[in-house]
């Protein structure tokens, strides 16, 4: 997210409702994660198998991380993924 932007509810909702008019309802989001950053290669693609295991609550089976960029990006996405289901 951008500096300076306050995260919560309202914008959520804006979110959602961005979506919900630029997409279609069907692809409006049913949770919305906040996250400093997506978990990269070192050439920029985004490593969706690991957003699938944290999403799925299996982050202690993510497979080889090696090549990520940031590896402080994962520990954030799982902590705070924690800390919505508790």
């Amino acid at each position: 997210m951008m500096e300076g932007i306050e995260l919560n509810d309202e914008l959520k909702k804006e979110l959602v409702l961005f979506v919900r008019n630029e997409i279609g309802p069907i692809a409006a989001p049913d949770i919305i994660h906040w996250a400093p950053g997506l978990p990269k290669t070192r050439s920029g693609k985004i490593m969706r198998r690991i957003l699938r295991k944290i999403a799925a609550n299996e982050s202690d089976q993510l497979g080889d991380t090696s090549t990520l960029a940031d590896p402080s990006v994962v520990e954030s996405l799982k902590s705070t993924y924690d800390q919505m289901n508790s």
